[in-house]
């Protein structure tokens, strides 16, 4: 199979080991993994219809977080069935063109959310720093455009890393040591020089990680400085209540890209950058929406309307066409 001029490869599937060392612990893994992505598809559903049905969230911050959810769907959904599957299944197999389609948008939806984390810094020191011109400065052009700025260059970063990969000759070793396509497996299975691939991955995640982080840390210190500032008490919790939630997932999402960066390429630290992997692509896209509801009045309070009117058949019948009419749709 050709990857590109004068790049031959040999190798057409891959063999993904995932846990297989421990088979013991493969039926607990594989039940805690569905209830894991079951949770995580419900709770992100449920923010985003929460937000779209009730007007008083519809805020650029909500805007953001409905965004923020749909990634979550999106990247845990590459990775988790396929982990599901191999935990029960005897075959391993994954095709080399659905490797690299799984790696290019994991990685592109991976890249967007760490932006996208970005751009809820910025939305928050707007609305800290500058409270009374925030609906200006965050319209909704504005907002729109910053969404569709972070879902282009996440595009644009995974093809570039991707084309890197496709670059590469594999006709050794087709067994992965891992759960997916995560860059470092692939790269350990090439039979060609990985230089330029690896100088290219290395550029692009530093460049993300650095950009994004700087953009995260200046929004803080200048929400820092604002908050010092402030004479009342209450105007002080408002403020901390409105960035916690936020400060929260970005200690997790950026404390586990940190972690697996700092982690040495030997052998002896593949467990550690599964178990890593499995808490960046399983775990992070569950919490996130139990962050954000748990630590949000306006979201709890919804949701709890919700379920109170579950019970009632009037009240569901007219949210029923609340939520119909919300999404434009006809019965």
């Amino acid at each position: 199979m050709s990857l590109g001029d004068g790049n031959q490869s040999s190798v057409t599937t891959f063999i993904l080991l995932g846990f297989s060392e421990y088979p013991h612990l493969q039926t607990p893994l594989f039940l805690v993994f569905l209830t894991i992505y079951t949770v995580t598809l419900v709770g992100n559903l449920g923010i985003i219809v929460v937000i779209k049905i009730n007007p008083k969230l519809h805020t650029p911050m909500y805007f953001f977080l409905s965004h923020l959810s749909f990634l979550d769907i999106c990247y845990s959904s590459v990775f988790t069935p396929k982990l599901i599957e191999i935990l029960v299944m005897e075959d391993r197999t994954i095709s080399f063109k659905g490797c690299m389609v799984q790696f290019f948008f994991v990685c592109a939806f991976v890249i967007t959310e760490m932006f996208m984390l970005a751009v809820m810094a910025y939305d928050r020191f707007v609305a800290v720093c500058n409270p009374l011109l925030y609906t200006v400065a965050m319209s909704q052009k504005l907002c729109a455009l910053l969404v569709a700025g972070t879902y282009a260059w996440g595009g644009i970063c995974s093809l570039t890393l991707t084309y890197s990969l496709l670059e590469l000759s594999y006709c050794g070793s087709n067994i992965i040591n891992h759960f997916g396509c995560e860059y470092s497996a692939i790269l350990s299975l090439s039979c060609s020089d990985p230089y330029f691939s690896q100088m290219t991955c290395l550029a692009i995640s530093t460049f993300n990680e650095a950009c994004s982080l700087l953009i995260i840390l200046a929004s803080y210190i200048f929400i820092v400085i604002t908050i010092v500032k402030m004479p009342s008490t209450g105007g002080l919790q408002k403020a901390f209540s409105t960035c916690a939630s936020h400060l929260t997932a970005i200690t997790i999402f950026h404390g586990i890209i940190l972690l697996l960066y700092c982690v040495p390429n030997s052998k002896s630290s593949w467990l550690l950058v599964k178990v890593a992997t499995v808490f960046f692509t399983v775990m992070i896209p569950m919490l996130n929406p139990l962050i954000y509801s748990l630590r949000n009045k306006d979201v709890k309070d919804t949701a709890r309307k919700i379920i109170e009117i579950s019970f009632d058949p009037y009240l569901s019948k007219q949210i029923l066409e609340s939520f119909l009419f919300a999404f434009n749709i006809e019965l």
